[in-house]
């Protein structure tokens, strides 16, 4: 297997607008990541990944770009995403961008001067198509809920748009779009950036004379997304995007790539034939979707996960390499999914982090994770600032839908879940701004935040910075192989990680009952060490048998 850098790194996800406001305008800013940069560096992060930050009308939260070349007012000026680089790499941590392909914002100059005329030179630079019967050109629907097409009168056409109306997308059939993209891509390499997230490239290759998708709207997460989705020709353009922009740089990029199926690793992640380095995939965040999709919340199943999760690492040994992650700015917290916020809040946060971070791939945390920080229960929909929860609510009001079970949807699904200001301090706003920010902060900041973990040993934030050690000490828990165990066992999610004479086990309690653990009688001639524990050490859990802590997380070096 190839060693490179970043295989061994620890990654971090900012969302610069809830990150620190260093100019008391209520806004997070660059200036603000850089005065957060000696904690990220005492975390023990080597990557940060940081959203968008480019010029934007802010309609979705700087994924709807109208200057990819400069920096958005909010966050300060193009000196101060230089000195945050320079500072990054003076302390030896690398930067990667959010690189958004599949659409710009309707104020971007390509897509003014696009619906000016019929017939003006970058009116092919998007989608656009005359009305069926009076009607939109086909039946697809946006991701934000509602059509995925506007009319425009003056033109009088409808343009395509996947997600808001304000994010109109790109014609990637179009050689010229792609060497436009191609050529900014390779500016910003060029002033030293370290790689790319890339958002929702799955989506870039549409079907051939966009047929209408059957039901679009209740399956809209799995059969609908067919037309837009994975699209057959799509490795066209990745390659493309490699060859003439990636390839020449040491960098690391990670594609989100929802939908995409196993079989098909290699060509996204395969480590010679790929497009990129690694990809998120969407399959264990997607458990507790209901019938109706995303936002029809159902129950998830451990069984499941183990499924899910040891398909990616096994699978992908030897092919590819996983982007391990349990939360980022469009996911709600994981210790209010998959944890107990409340009882075991602590305990369940850690044994999150062990079960995901000691997986073979690379680790991303996103920010607020590492002290566990949970969802937040607005009351009033005007506390929201997610322009996807506004067409929700709205599309479920217009048919009729009980309002309490959409705001209990909301609730628990809303992407600004994850979007609260970042809680520092109990001081006013979490430490955040010294004034009121653009969204309000979550009212637990006052026991859960950053100070106090950090003078605390036994906090959450102390444990992720055991388990990063943990990681970076060993090439075993890096390179080696995934090994799974005690996969019907409806408590206890078992793995192990080995390379060599080199063996580890990693055993999780999932719930907050006390099942009994029994050592896997193929692991039972090994001496164990208790390595990592989320409780206090307690020699009995070096018997063979004894009965699991709620939400206990054990890490055993074999010998």
């Amino acid at each position: 297997m190839r060693k490179v850098w970043w295989k061994e790194a620890v990654a971090y996800q900012i969302y610069p607008r809830s990150f620190m406001d260093s100019n008391e305008d209520g806004i997070g800013d660059l200036q603000g990541v850089i005065s957060k940069l000696d904690y990220l560096e005492a975390l023990g992060i080597d990557v940060i990944w940081i959203c968008p930050i480019y010029k934007s009308p802010n309609d979705d939260n700087g994924y709807d770009i109208s200057d990819y070349y400069d920096i958005l007012d909010d966050f300060g000026a193009m000196n101060d995403f230089d000195e945050l680089l320079e500072e990054c790499h003076r302390r030896g941590i690398r930067l990667i961008m959010d690189l958004v392909l599949n659409h710009t914002s309707d104020e971007h100059p390509w897509f003014i001067e696009s619906c000016s005329s019929r017939d003006n030179p970058k009116r092919n630079y998007y989608i656009w198509r005359d009305g069926k019967n009076g009607a939109e050109p086909n039946n697809w629907e946006s991701m934000f809920n509602g059509s995925a097409w506007e009319y425009d009168g003056h033109t009088e056409q409808y343009y395509l748009h996947l997600y808001s109306v304000k994010q109109p997308d790109l014609n990637m059939e179009n050689p010229v779009v792609r060497q436009e993209l191609i050529s900014m891509i390779r500016w910003w390499l060029d002033k030293g950036i370290d790689g790319f997230r890339v958002d929702a490239i799955t989506h870039i290759k549409k079907l051939p004379g966009l047929p209408d998708m059957p039901n679009p709207k209740h399956l809209r997460y799995v059969d609908a997304m067919t037309g837009h989705r994975n699209v057959e020709g799509i490795h066209e353009f990745l390659q493309q995007f490699k060859r003439e922009a990636f390839a020449d740089y040491d960098i690391m990029t990670v594609g989100e790539a929802s939908g995409t199926p196993i079989s098909e690793a290699d060509k996204w992640i395969g480590e010679k034939n790929g497009a990129f380095n690694m990809i998120f995939q969407f399959e264990h965040v997607s458990l507790d979707f209901g019938p109706e999709g995303r936002w029809d919340c159902g129950p998830w199943s451990l069984d499941k996960l183990k499924q899910i999760m040891q398909k990616w690492q096994i699978g992908l040994d030897g092919v590819g390499w996983n982007a391990l992650y349990l939360e980022n700015h469009d996911q709600p917290r994981s210790v209010s999914r998959f944890g107990d916020p409340v009882k075991y809040h602590k305990e369940s946060a850690k044994m999150l982090a062990t079960f995901y971070m000691l997986m073979q791939g690379t680790p991303f945390i996103y920010q607020g994770q590492e002290i566990g920080m949970t969802n937040v229960h607005f009351h009033n929909l005007s506390e929201y600032r997610d322009v996807e929860i506004y067409n929700y609510y709205r599309e479920r009001l217009m048919d009729g839908q009980d309002i309490e079970e959409t705001m209990r949807r909301i609730r628990y699904r809303a992407r600004d879940n994850a979007r609260t200001p970042m809680q520092w301090n109990d001081s006013p706003h979490g430490g955040f701004s010294d004034v009121v920010p653009w969204i309000r902060v979550n009212p637990d900041y006052h026991c859960i935040n950053v100070e106090q973990q950090l003078i605390d040993p036994d906090s959450i934030l102390n444990y992720y910075k055991k388990l990063i050690v943990l990681r970076k000490s060993s090439g075993t828990l890096i390179y080696g192989k995934y090994g799974s165990y005690m996969d019907k066992h409806p408590d206890i999610f078992a793995y192990t990680r080995s390379l060599g004479d080199e063996v580890y086990l990693i055993v999780l309690n999932f719930y907050g009952n006390t099942p009994e653990f029994n050592i896997p009688q193929e692991l039972g001639a090994y001496k164990r060490h208790i390595v990592l524990s989320n409780y206090e050490q307690d020699d009995s859990r070096l018997n063979h048998s004894f009965v699991m802590r709620p939400y206990e997380a054990l890490v055993y070096k074999l010998d």
